[in-house]
């Protein structure tokens, strides 16, 4: 550093707590040491799990929340993928049970024009992960170089794969720190960490699927829309094009909720069938996608009807050591739970069915746990059918007998309602977000 040149800001960890605890709010200064220091492990875990509580409990406004993820993209490397020849677009979701929707949506897109750098992860809870469905098929690999995902963009249009670690390295440590802590529920934690990612991947558009509901982490709407404001400031503030839609998560989506029994629904979706809930989720976030893109006159409804999206699925799943004609795995256990009345099936609870998969193995309660890519919940009635006593509902599938119990207990009663009178009509999307 020269003689003329100002020395840095000095701060210490104790100054930038106690100015969040006393409601103030962070300069940028402030927010690039800590999360700097913090990265370097310079900062100790306690005192960033002391500044995360305070940050939940004081919050921050739309322009720290934006140092914020500044100061963790800065941490770490950000991606550019040159001239693929395509427009990228890319898509998050909050997460859901049965959220399969990446799977046709990321080679839809691709047939309609777009390049997807679908950069995702695994899951943990009940809610499972992209990159865990994707691994029930014999061979598929999620870790790829950045010159391996810029290839696969250009050649084919799409992939998805396994977030690289020089991503956001501060957030990868906060976030570990936020589950253990109690900090999960901070909204501008959430959104930055959400968006730190997604702006270091370098893409050119981004829609986010904001679940509401039972099987989502945003429970009510207004908490939901408080989320998907602040993304979309961020993806504004930093010159990302941003819409956020706001989805039910209170049934599951589709009739499968697992790893291999999601990637065979998402097939029958590419092959033009599927649930009509999911066709109807991967069209609409299709369309605002290539409206991002700049392909707003793209037709994805036509493309899907068409089978061209999945002439990409198959290069996309070949393009990473996948064989896409190859059997998924079946469980070794199947049992079915029945109807205890007649009557009119009301919809299943979202976090009774994703508990009851999370519990056969379809997920992890430690990021280090195994899952079973067998493992999972196949509803076999819809919304709105009738039936009687006695009639199968849906079937659990496992390869550990012992998991049977535990998931059966939690899908009676209120769980799985059968009623006189056929259920409300749920739309499924249920606001457009975008910022200003």
């Amino acid at each position: 550093m020269s003689p003329t040149e100002p020395a840095p800001p000095s701060f210490s960890a104790v100054e930038v707590i106690a100015a969040k605890r006393d409601r103030r709010g962070l300069s940028r200064e402030q927010i690039d040491w800590v999360l700097g220091a913090y990265t370097r492990e310079e900062v100790a875990d306690e005192q960033m799990a002391a500044l995360a509580m305070a940050i939940l409990l004081n919050g921050m406004d739309a322009a720290e929340t934006a140092h914020w993820t500044q100061a963790m993209i800065d941490s770490g490397e950000v991606l550019d993928f040159g001239d693929v020849g395509r427009p990228l677009v890319d898509k998050h979701s909050t997460g859901g049970v049965g959220d399969k929707i990446t799977l046709p949506l990321a080679p839809l897109v691709a047939a309609c024009g777009a390049a997807v750098p679908q950069l995702s992860g695994r899951g943990l809870g009940h809610t499972g992960g992209t990159l865990d469905k994707l691994e029930a098929i014999p061979g598929w690999r999620a870790s790829l170089t950045t010159e391996q995902i810029r290839a696969q963009l250009v050649e084919v249009g799409a992939v998805v794969c396994a977030t690289t670690p020089t991503l956001a390295p501060a957030d990868r440590r906060l976030y570990a720190l936020r589950d253990v802590t109690g900090t999960v529920e901070s909204v501008p934690l959430i959104a930055s960490s959400i968006m730190s990612k997604k702006l270091a991947e370098g893409t050119g558009g981004l829609v986010l699927d904001v679940k509401v509901g039972s099987g989502a982490f945003m429970k009510t709407f207004e908490r939901a829309g408080e989320l998907a404001d602040a993304m979309t400031a961020i993806g504004a503030a930093h010159g990302l094009p941003t819409t956020a839609l706001l989805t039910d998560m209170s049934r599951p989506l589709g009739r499968c909720v697992g790893n291999a029994l999601e990637v065979a629904e998402s097939v029958d979706v590419l092959r033009g069938g599927g649930p009509d809930d999911v066709v109807a989720l991967t069209v609409a976030l299709a369309g605002e996608m290539l409206t991002l893109a700049g392909l707003p006159d793209a037709d994805p409804a036509a493309v899907l009807a068409s089978g061209a999206a999945y002439e990409v699925w198959e290069r996309m799943i070949a393009a990473q050591g996948g064989d896409p004609s190859a059997p998924l795995p079946v469980a070794r256990h199947v049992e079915t739970v029945t109807a205890d009345r007649s009557g009119v099936f009301a919809g299943a609870d979202a976090l009774a069915v994703g508990t009851a998969a999370w519990r056969l193995g379809a997920g992890r309660a430690r990021k280090e746990d195994p899952v079973q890519a067998t493992a999972g919940v196949r509803m076999l009635v819809g919304p709105g059918d009738e039936v009687r006593a006695g009639t199968p509902l849906l079937e659990l599938h496992t390869d550990t007998p012992e998991r049977l119990a535990d998931a059966r207990r939690l899908l009676t009663g209120a769980a799985l309602p059968v009623d006189a009178d056929p259920p409300p009509e749920r739309a499924l999307v249920l606001d457009v977000r975008r910022a200003g």
